[in-house]
């Protein structure tokens, strides 16, 4: 047996750093993680281990090791692995923290764009030191299926090389459901935003995962841009779409990756955090300040905007619903509203 498994890495790996006129530093690294990734790859475990390798002098890339599910989805070897990968890869899609509250934004690129632009994504994983992307392929059969890659890169200096060392997990499901609630129109056409029925549907589980005892809180928040009506007397309507859609965007960089910000309809939006009243108040907070700290500029016309926000923490509801936490954060929203605007109500 033990024979056995050693012949399986052998098929599962390539020589070309181990053979190759290479540092002993980066030898060792690699046979280490070789042996590391084989012992989980014979697990079966989900998720399939690779060592990807690229030099800078001639910009090939190569996989020192990869799981035997990786090569059985393209019937080849770990030496053809390269190519046959990259030739099926349909889209690419890079994902980009901008702020360590600001969450992730989505970028994706085609196969075409891809192409343009392959070296200058491996210069820039190389100096993030990690990759994180998700790739849609196309199998030789004709289906498609999604692949998540996350790794981390480290560089030899002397050996002038980089090595991405990650696995990929089958995301297939996760994506396929991401872009049929996109198809099927449960995301806001003006905003880009989750809809009221994405709230609807993420406020029955977390008021479920809060009964099982999965989470101890969440809140919720309702938010209503102030004197909105004014915006489009005064400016115009596509000032008014402006206005929607630039505040979406503000408010998504301010929230947390777990948090959810969603148009609820016409000027009014929501937000679902986890955690008690007191993360609820300051994500609020941190909202209202960054809408009333943003420039609003649409055709060289300054338009002033501000929010006002009412929210519930679950905990404060007995048995909570949906309807009930919709009824005291509306309360608290008209109480900000009465109290000048422009302000957080997260009390009686």
């Amino acid at each position: 047996m033990a024979q056995q498994n050693r012949d399986a890495t052998k098929s599962q790996a390539s020589s070309r750093i181990l053979e190759g006129e290479y540092s002993q530093a980066l030898k060792k690294r690699v046979a280490e993680v070789i042996a590391a990734f084989a012992g989980f790859d014979h697990t079966r475990a989900p998720g399939i281990p690779y060592i990807s390798a690229w030099s800078r002098n001639d910009n090939i890339i190569w996989y020192e090791f990869a799981g035997r599910e990786f090569t059985g989805l393209f019937n080849c070897g770990v030496e053809e692995l390269a190519g046959a990968f990259r030739t099926a890869v349909v889209d690419h899609r890079v994902f980009h923290s901008t702020e360590v509250e600001a969450g992730i934004q989505e970028t994706v690129l085609t196969r075409q764009e891809l192409a343009s632009i392959r070296s200058g994504l491996r210069a820039e994983v190389a100096q993030s030191g990690m990759v994180e992307a998700v790739y849609r392929v196309a199998l030789p059969g004709g289906s498609h299926i999604w692949l998540k890659d996350r790794a981390r890169v480290e560089t030899y200096e002397e050996d002038a090389l980089s090595l991405s060392l990650g696995y990929l997990t089958d995301v297939t499901n996760e994506m396929v459901h991401k872009d049929l609630l996109e198809k099927i129109g449960y995301f806001d056409h003006l905003t880009n935003l989750p809809n009221r029925m994405i709230m609807e549907r993420s406020l029955e589980l977390k008021i479920a995962e809060l009964s099982r005892g999965h989470i101890r809180d969440f809140t919720f928040l309702i938010m209503d841009l102030d004197k909105f009506k004014n915006v489009n007397d005064t400016y115009g309507h596509q000032a008014g779409d402006y206005v929607l859609a630039a505040t979406a965007e503000v408010m998504t960089m301010g929230k947390r990756r777990e948090d959810e910000i969603g148009r609820f309809g016409g000027e009014e939006f929501y937000g679902i955090a986890l955690g008690g009243i007191e993360i609820g108040r300051d994500f609020a907070e941190r909202l209202r300040q960054r809408v009333e700290a943003t420039p609003f500029v649409f055709d060289l016309q300054k338009i002033d905007v501000t929010v006002s926000i009412g929210l519930v923490a679950a905990s404060e509801v007995e048995k909570p619903t949906m309807e009930k936490l919709l009824a005291r954060a509306d309360k608290r929203l008209y109480r900000a509203k009465e109290g000048g605007r422009n302000r957080v109500v997260w009390e009686d």
